[in-house]
């Protein structure tokens, strides 16, 4: 049976399990509780724990019971609202809302007098309860019996001999005088007779002098001595008269703390403030009209800095919060709600409004979004990545779309501001794409800010992006008939100059900015110019470090041991040098008869100007008379006209253009590239030439030949250089002759050239071989090409 005792014994001594983890201990001054911050275990919410150590304060251990008892029963929104208790053999703990006690010096320094009203008025409402709704007395109304909450709020606590008149045996009779220096705080009557004369006295009288001595203190630091009572210093005026009445040294004329308030809350009284009245219509902000909404909100405006910053996180914030969500609050309740979220910290921001802006970008209503759109700088830097990337900017991008101008146009500027919290996917894929069709608007402001925005988002994309994209969105603003939006693009381009190849900047952004240069505008010629000599002292610059040339030298070509007679490269430095030079050296290297093309050949005709298809059979290095002959009798296959390294070139350039994403259309410069050469409509224009077949019958007539070129050495021989290169002349052949070097004729003249054409197109009768030789005709007009 003793065993039985002991064990049972033991787990009194040992107690229940405590819900809460103790943390740092807080200094509590004139009090017999240890004061600690705690934590609760469950989930990890703050509290405050109060500790009563039965063992060294067994004297008191009334007074913490009674404390317990009165928190546990009294209900008001000014007590210290109260979470746990736990009682043992050793200790008494009493978990509450984390409490902060204002007896703190740094804690005063930091209120406002407006603030300090504020409390007072927070106290002599919960003290008029006691008195007049619980018909009790609190008998310790002092700076160490209040606190503040997490919102702020001033709450009473100090319930050690808080007692019901209505009992007999209340504690306050017996132990009044058992709390820390009660000397100081009892009023004259209660010195001088003890606490049993409360009996005989109004019921208010001992908390209206202790509420006296707490406003004291409040505005003045605490209470020195007794001597100091009845002094008003630093005691807002307004309040003079009626703190002298709380301090009356007659209990029965004392003023009453509810009649206290009364007074100071009629019209001009000291209690008649902006901060007292938001406290007491935050709670009912969901029912007000929006005229009183829009008066509330303009008084909120105005004392946000005379609030303590917790009771707008905690108290102010819900409410404003429930109000723009399901009480028609509107943009406006929201732009108090983003100047209350900037005194929050990262943690508080994300729990209480990262989840309320979310569901806002959810929200349909216009005025909402745009509001959310103009208040995103403020709120960017709370939110994190993952958030705004995965769920505002999917909600955000409907905006890009909306049939209300003024939301396309404030989304195209939030893309500034949101663009340092998107992925790299999401910026180069989804947000182009919404850009591209903004780019397109039918507002040319919009259009303007969506090439504001892209060159100033440029460094954001990705290297390959910007080629394709930024070049053609730019170009393409250029032709805007909306004077600023081309000075946008201007700008634009001159800004993101060095984000570009040189390639790109000679071959694609130089010659787009040539017609801004004579734009109608002045302003954008300006502009225009300025952009344009960026680009150019770019090019001049990369311009330097290039090679003089990237040809291998080449020695010149001697043909029969003579040298050419019209100049070379390394020659003629003139103008014409280089093309001359060019022709010299095609002639000078051709060897073997000129063959005309077969009439039954399909292969397309080529200009002049065209070099030599790729595939053209080399000539034989050397050939003899019955080569010649054969080669003359049999025509070769027609060479079959192919692209042009230039026409390629144009080519390639249109492929690498259509690269650019379909959304941003086409630069403007594809007009044209893809204009016909001139050479080549004179190709399609130009009739093919019906050729003969050739045919001697017979062995060539080499005496007429000879006979012929005997009678052609008396006409005058043509300038230097321009002479006939030596080679075997068929003289009976009607057709034109080719060279190799790509050119059609034989050397005839323009003239000349036409009316053999037309001749021979003509032919269709069946050729009769003459062998007569015919005289050489044409020699007289070749070179005149040249003339």
């Amino acid at each position: 049976m003793d065993f039985l005792k002991s064990a049972v014994a033991s787990a009194i001594s040992k107690g229940p399990p405590f819900p809460y983890t103790f943390g740092d201990r807080v200094t509590l001054d004139q009090s017999i509780w240890t004061l600690y911050n705690g934590t609760r275990k469950e989930d990890g919410s703050h509290c405050s724990i109060f500790t009563f150590d039965i063992t060294t304060g067994r004297s008191r251990l009334p007074l913490a019971r009674n404390a317990v008892r009165k928190m546990r029963t009294l209900r008001h929104p000014g007590v210290l609202k109260v979470l746990d208790t736990i009682e043992s053999d050793t200790y008494i703990y009493i978990a509450t809302e984390r409490a902060t006690p204002l007896d703190r010096s740094a804690r005063r320094k930091n209120l406002s007098t407006e603030t300090l009203k504020w409390g007072l008025n927070t106290v002599a409402g919960t003290l008029s309860f006691i008195n007049d709704e619980a018909f009790s007395v609190h008998g310790n109304v002092r700076l160490t019996s209040v606190y503040t909450s997490r919102s702020g709020e001033w709450r009473l606590g100090g319930f050690d001999i808080l007692s019901s008149m209505k009992e007999d045996d209340a504690i306050i009779f017996s132990m009044g005088s058992v709390t820390p220096e009660s000397g100081k705080y009892v009023p004259p009557e209660v010195a001088k007779s003890g606490w049993d004369t409360i009996k005989r006295h109004p019921l208010s009288a001992v908390d209206s002098y202790g509420f006296a001595l707490l406003a004291f203190e409040v505005f003045n630091g605490c209470l020195i001595n007794s001597d100091a009572v009845g002094e008003t210093k630093n005691i807002p005026p307004s309040m003079h008269q009626s703190y002298r009445r709380l301090l009356n040294q007659n209990p029965k004329a004392r003023l009453s703390v509810s009649h206290f308030k009364e007074q100071g809350r009629r019209n001009g009284g000291f209690f008649d403030t902006p901060l007292i009245k938001l406290s007491e219509g935050i709670e009912s902000l969901g029912l007000k009209s929006d005229g009183e909404r829009e008066e509330f909100l303009s008084e909120l405006d105005d004392v946000a800095n005379g609030f303590p910053e917790e009771y707008f996180s905690a108290k102010v914030l819900p409410e404003l919060l429930k109000s723009v969500e399901f009480g028609g609050g509107g943009p406006k309740v929201f732009a108090s709600v983003m100047k209350i979220g900037a005194r929050l910290s990262d943690e508080e921001y994300n729990l209480k409004l990262t989840p309320v802006i979310v569901r806002l970008f959810a929200n349909p209503d216009r005025a909402i979004r745009v509001c959310l759109l103009d208040h995103l700088s403020d709120m960017i830097e709370h939110l994190p990545q993952k958030i705004v990337n995965d769920k505002i900017f999917p909600q955000m991008v409907t905006g890009f779309a909306d049939v209300a101008p003024i939301v396309r146009e404030q989304t195209v500027k939030a893309v500034l501001t949101i663009i340092s919290k998107l992925s790299d996917r999401t910026v180069n894929g989804e947000l182009l794409k919404h850009l591209a069709k903004t780019s397109n608007d039918e507002q040319p402001g919009i259009r303007t800010n969506t090439t504001i925005c892209l060159g100033k988002i440029a460094r954001s994309l990705g290297v390959n992006t910007r080629q394709k994209v930024l070049i053609a969105a730019f170009c393409r603003s250029l032709r805007d008939p909306f004077v600023h939006a081309r000075n946008a693009a201007l700008l634009a381009l001159a800004a993101t100059s060095d984000l570009f190849t040189e390639d790109d900047c000679a071959n694609r952004v130089l010659p787009a900015l040539c017609p801004s240069l004579i734009d109608k505008e002045k302003l954008v010629r300006e502009q225009a110019s300025k952009t344009f000599d960026i680009y150019l002292l770019r090019i001049r610059k990369h311009a330097s470090t290039l090679p003089d040339s990237t040809l291998p030298p080449s020695a010149p070509t001697a043909v029969n041991g003579a040298m050419p007679r019209i100049g070379t490269p390394q020659s003629d430095t003139g103008w014409a040098g280089w093309a001359i030079s060019s022709f010299t050296n095609k002639m000078a290297t051709a060897s073997g008869d000129m063959r005309a093309k077969p009439p039954d050949a399909k292969g397309e005709a080529r200009a002049s100007s065209v070099p030599a298809p790729s595939n053209t059979a080399k000539p034989a290095a050397a050939s003899t008379v019955s080569q010649l002959h054969r080669q003359a009798v049999t025509g070769a296959p027609a060479p079959v006209l192919t692209r042009t390294t230039t026409d390629q070139f144009f080519n390639d350039a249109q492929d690498e253009d259509d690269e650019i994403d379909l959304a941003w259309g086409d630069t403007g410069d594809d007009s044209f590239f893809n204009a016909p050469l001139q050479s080549e409509a004179a190709i399609e224009t130009q009739p093919l030439v019906a050729v003969s077949e050739f045919n001697d019958g017979g062995e060539p007539d080499f005496e007429g030949w000879l006979k012929a070129q005997a009678e052609a050495k008396t006409k005058p021989p043509l300038p230097k250089g321009l002479s006939k290169s030596s080679g075997l002349t068929n003289g009976r052949q009607n057709a034109i002759r080719s060279t190799t070097t790509g050119h059609v004729g034989s050397g005839l003249g323009a003239k000349k050239l036409a009316e053999t054409t037309n001749a021979a197109s003509k032919t269709t009768v069946p050729k009769v071989i003459d062998t007569k030789p015919k005289e050489p005709s044409g020699d007289d007009d070749w070179g005149d090409a040249w003339d």
